[in-house]
C-alpha cells in the first residue's frame, strides 16, 4: 500500500506541532512563557506543560544558588592603611519575573550590579575600622550589614542574597611589617600586664599563707604549753603526793636514781667529801 505524500507531511507537520506545543521545566530551573515578547506566565511549576506554537515562547534560568567571586581589592581603614580583600556573594532568583525585567535575564548583569554595591559597602565599612578590629571580628559585623543592607537591591533586581562572605583580609608588603610590630608590642604589653597582676597575686597569697601559717603555729605553740603546764602539775601533784606518803622511801629513791645516774658508766670520778649527804645511804645498813 503506497502512502500518500500528503498523508506523510500531515504527520510530520502534527509531529513538529506536537513537540513544540510542549516544553518540561527542571527542578533546578525558573521558567517563563511569552506571547510574542509578552510575559504570560511566570509561576510554571516543575513538571511538563503545553503552549501555544508559534506563538508562545519559553525562556528558562538557574534556579540555583550562583556565586559570584569577586576580585581582589584594596580598601583604606580608618589608620588609612591599604588591606587587600577577597569576597565572594552567594545569591539565587526569587522572583523570575523581576529578575527579567530588571536584568533582562541576564545573570552577568547581577554579578555586575551586586560587585559594584559590595566594593561601595566594604569601602564605607572599612573606613570606620582600624587594622586590628578588622581582623579580629570586624569582617563578621561587616557580613552582617551588607547582608541587610543588599537585600533592598536584591529585591530590586528579583534576587535573594543567600550570603556575603571575606574569604581573605591580606595586607600589602609595605604595610605588614608595620602592623604586625605594633600588634606584637601591644600583646607584650597585655603580657606584662597579665604578669604584673600574677606576681601582685602571688605575693598576696603567700602574705596571707605566711601569716595563716603564724598564726597556726603560735596556736599550736599555745597549745603545747598549756598541755606542758597541765602535765607539770599533774607530775608536781603526783609527786607530792608519793613524797607525803613515805617521805623516807622516796628520798632513798631518789638517792639510788642519782647514784645510777652519776656512776653508771664505770669511768666517773667524783670529788666529794665522805661525810658529805651524797652518801648519806652508802654509811646506813
Amino acid at each position: 500500500m503506497k502512502i500518500s505524500p500528503v498523508i506523510i507531511f500531515g504527520i510530520l507537520g502534527v509531529l513538529f506541532v506536537g513537540a513544540n506545543s510542549v516544553f518540561t521545566v527542571d527542578q533546578r530551573e525558573k521558567a517563563m512563557v511569552f506571547r510574542l515578547g509578552e510575559i504570560v506566565r511566570s509561576d510554571i511549576t516543575p513538571g511538563l506543560h503545553f503552549k501555544t506554537p508559534f506563538i508562545n515562547n519559553v525562556r528558562k534560568f538557574d534556579g540555583r544558588i550562583q556565586t559570584l567571586d569577586s576580585q581582589p581589592e584594596r580598601f583604606l581603614t580608618s589608620e588609612k592603611k591599604n588591606v587587600i580583600v577577597d569576597t565572594f556573594v552567594k545569591w539565587k532568583i526569587a522572583s523570575v519575573d523581576d529578575f527579567y525585567r530588571a536584568v533582562g535575564g541576564d545573570p552577568r548583569q547581577v554579578d555586575t550590579r551586586l560587585n559594584q554595591y559590595v566594593k561601595e559597602g566594604m569601602r564605607a565599612a572599612f573606613s570606620k575600622q582600624t587594622i586590628s578590629e578588622v581582623i579580629s571580628v570586624g569582617r563578621d559585623i561587616i557580613r552582617v550589614g551588607l547582608v541587610k543592607d543588599m537585600d533592598v537591591l536584591g529585591k530590586a533586581l528579583g534576587v535573594d542574597i543567600v550570603d556575603v562572605r571575606i574569604k581573605r583580609i591580606d595586607l600589602p608588603d609595605e604595610v605588614s611589617s608595620s602592623v604586625f610590630k605594633r600588634m606584637e608590642s601591644e600583646r607584650e604589653r597585655v603580657a606584662r600586664d597579665f604578669r604584673s597582676r600574677g606576681k601582685e597575686a602571688a605575693e598576696r597569697i603567700k602574705a596571707d599563707a605566711d601569716k595563716q601559717g603564724e598564726i597556726i603555729l603560735a596556736n599550736a605553740y599555745k597549745e603545747s604549753q598549756e598541755l606542758r603546764g597541765k602535765g607539770d602539775a599533774l607530775a608536781a601533784k603526783t609527786y607530792a603526793s608519793a613524797y607525803n606518803k613515805n617521805t623516807e622511801f622516796f628520798a632513798f629513791y631518789r638517792s639510788l636514781d642519782a647514784y645510777r645516774k652519776s656512776m653508771g658508766s664505770g669511768n666517773d670520778l667524783i670529788v666529794l667529801e665522805p661525810t658529805s649527804d651524797f652518801f648519806k645511804y652508802f654509811k646506813k645498813q
